[in-house]
């Protein structure tokens, strides 16, 4: 046995059967520090680099675990070196998460090795991966329920608790316990990307546990109430900056997250061209789909990795995908923008044309700095960490991503520690560093400020803002300037306004108004009695009372023949007897049409004389009426020009003789115009004439 195969053998058998080598290892991954734990590095350069050392020799003894083949002479079959670490626990998933998140920062391709030759040899740590998701899962509602909020899978599965509305919320949890609660999420968070970033195989597991919605849910119901517990409690300044750095820490860990699951599930096979192009590209959609319920996890998303670039990028890799569906995504990224009220600060520069992560400058020299934290510079690394989710100058530049009370929150918060500084150059420094106040402070403190800042006073004033016009003056509405206008009127008639459902008159004094039928008698007053002025005239030579007596009335009177005039009109000539109008048949009793003679005109006498005098049929003859009807459509057509069509040659010659081409052509026309003329719903049109009566059955 050679001295190499031997050592092999020897240090894989050592730490098998060595326990207490395996519980050193343990105990560094538990208590290593993350990239964000208070306790990092020691002052002392000889501490430091004593930590260094062992972080370094830890980590090769990990490696080394991990590895079957010393080289192609030495090595232990694959079959026996996965039954030994899988049999003695050398390895499981939650050792393999704590050296992912200790080790990548720097070391990813090794690790990546090295997981995958632990995940290709033994296959069964799939499934120890598959058990484990749910726990992960399970982490979520635990920190939900410590923040007192009811996660949407809990409520299904199990009755809620009777003291459930009494548990502490996380305004009210005390400080150690929000700071525990932060550095959990933070932990987990971190630990799950690193292991997504390292091993992106893992990516289709977590995707069958649909772990993509439960994150965003997570996101959109944990973040806001730690956020503002973070904001509106008095805690110390450097705890707060801390738990603040954790959450953003966490939240652009988790939006890093869900991408990692889209590139590596949905978006990389669409790029390789796969069988599975339009699964996957269904996918997308509807993962994207999902987002739109949760406002502020999309717009955190957009901000980092744009949709509007993935959608472009399905647009060209795709070329059938349905536009109606994608211009609904874009406006549903739009509105979460809206509701989160925040504005687009500059255009995406994703590039999606190698299917790398489509990281910003900003995102990308953020991921530099992050990882491992006992490895570089403990100084720089919470100043990097600092910097999470902080745009650069220029970001945001000229546009107020918070709201009027967050502003002087903002500026108190500033002119507490930095006194001697005017509000307006306060502000300035907020426009230009994305309105971080910690940044602020930081730069002013350093004298690490932009030029363009420099220039300014540091006592200036706040600008007086501008009054701006009333509305009421330029407001046009149907409703200006009624009854009810409160802006232009300083009383109204509070008997015209009711409050809730106006009560009606009852039936009973309806019926005894009478007021309609008084409004008729006066109306019908003026036709009651008629009366007739007569004029008199003033003579002074007659009596009054005879003058008026000219013109009464005498009751005795018999004035019925005093219309008729007698002697006036007698006929006492021959001529004007002879004269008198003849008589003539009454119109009703005539019988047909009798010609009226007229004297007058002798014209008319003889058309009279020679017009035969036509029968009275009760029915005319058909076929004169046809002919008639045929003469009267013979000369409407003929005055309107128009041409009868050609004879129709359609029954052609003999068969076997050929057609001549009018026949053809004739045959040709009817077979394509036939469906214009003929009837070929008879049978349904029958049905339903028999079925509405018309026809007995």
């Amino acid at each position: 046995m050679s001295y190499c195969f031997f050592f092999c053998i020897l240090s894989l058998f050592k730490v098998v059967f060595d326990e207490s080598l395996q519980r050193c290892l343990d105990s560094y991954l538990r208590h290593a520090p993350r990239g964000l734990d208070p306790s990092g590095l020691s002052s002392s350069p000889a501490v430091a680099d004593m930590q260094r050392n062992i972080h370094r020799s830890v980590f090769m003894v990990f490696l080394r675990m991990a590895t079957h083949k010393e080289s192609k002479e030495n090595f232990i079959t694959p079959a026996v070196f996965a039954e030994i670490i899988y049999n003695n626990y050398l390895f499981d998933i939650p050792k393999i998460l704590d050296v992912c998140v200790l080790f990548g920062k720097g070391n990813s391709q090794l690790l990546h090795k090295m997981i995958e030759n632990i995940f290709t040899q033994q296959p069964s740590y799939y499934g120890d991966l598959n058990e484990t998701i749910p726990s992960i899962s399970q982490v979520f509602d635990t920190i939900l329920q410590m923040c007192g909020i009811q996660s949407e899978d809990t409520g299904t599965g199990q009755p809620l608790k009777l003291n459930a509305n009494k548990c502490q919320t996380a305004m009210t949890m005390p400080e150690e316990e929000l700071a525990d609660l932060l550095l959990y999420m933070c932990d987990t968070c971190t630990t799950i990307h690193s292991f997504l970033d390292i091993f992106p195989e893992a990516c289709s597991t977590f995707k069958e546990h649909n772990f993509l919605n439960r994150l965003s849910s997570f996101y959109e119901m944990a973040v806001p109430d730690l956020e503002k517990a973070v904001k509106k409690r008095n805690f110390n300044k450097s705890l707060q900056e801390d738990m603040w750095r954790r959450i953003s820490h966490s939240r652009k860990k988790m939006v890093e997250i869900a991408h990692l699951l889209l590139q590596h599930t949905c978006l990389q096979p669409i790029l390789e061209g796969t069988e599975s192009m339009a699964s996957c590209v269904d996918d997308l959609l509807q993962n994207f789909t999902a987002f739109l319920q949760e406002k502020r996890f999309l717009a955190d998303y957009d901000e980092q990795f744009s949709i509007a670039d993935d959608i472009s990028l399905l647009q060209q890799a795709f070329p059938h995908l349905d536009d109606t569906r994608t211009s609904y995504l874009l406006q549903g990224v739009e509105s979460a923008w809206e509701c989160v009220g925040k504005k687009r600060s500059f255009p995406s520069s994703a590039n999606h044309s190698a299917g790398a992560k489509s990281k910003t400058g900003r995102d990308l020299a953020a991921s530099q700095k992050e990882g491992a934290g006992v490895l570089g510079d403990r100084d720089e690394l919470i100043g990097a960490e600092a910097m999470t989710d902080v745009p650069c100058k220029g970001d945001n530049g000229a546009v107020c991503t918070v709201s009027a009370g967050e502003l002087e929150s903002l500026l108190c918060h500033i002119r507490d520690l930095l006194p001697d500084l005017g509000e307006g150059f306060i502000l300035a420094c907020l426009e230009e560093y994305g309105y971080n106040s910690e940044l602020v402070i930081n730069n002013v403190l350093e004298d690490k400020l932009s030029p363009s800042l420099d220039k300014l006073d540091r006592a200036m004033a706040r600008p007086a803002k501008k009054e701006l016009p009333s509305v009421l003056s330029t407001r046009s509405n149907a409703f200006d300037d009624d009854e009810f206008d409160v802006f232009n009127r300083d009383q109204l008639d509070m008997s015209r306004i009711w409050k809730g459902r106006r009560q009606r008159e009852s039936v009973r004094a309806t019926l005894d108004d009478k007021q309609h039928i008084e409004e008729q008698r006066e109306r019908y007053q003026a036709y009651q009695t008629v009366v007739d002025e007569i004029p008199i005239e003033n003579d002074p030579s007659r009596d009054r009372d005879n003058a008026f007596g000219t013109y009464d009335y005498d009751d005795e009177y018999d004035d019925t023949y005093d219309v008729n005039q007698i002697g006036a009109n007698d006929l006492d000539e021959e001529d004007e007897l002879l004269n008198r109008r003849p008589f003539t048949t009454p119109q009703v009793l005539r019988k047909g049409k009798q010609a009226q003679e007229d004297d007058a005109d002798e014209d008319e006498e003889e058309e009279d004389k020679n017009e035969a005098v036509k029968k009275d049929h009760f029915v005319q003859d058909p076929a004169v009426l046809r002919e008639r009807a045929e003469a009267r459509r013979a000369a409407m057509q003929s005055r309107k020009g128009y041409r009868p069509p050609p004879a129709s040659h359609v029954v052609g010659g003999p068969r076997g003789r050929g057609q001549m081409q009018d026949t053809v052509l004739d045959r040709r026309r009817k077979e394509a115009n036939k469906s214009r003329g003929a009837n070929h719903n008879r049978r349904t049109m029958a049905d339903r004439k028999r079925n509405k009566g018309m026809i007995p059955s």
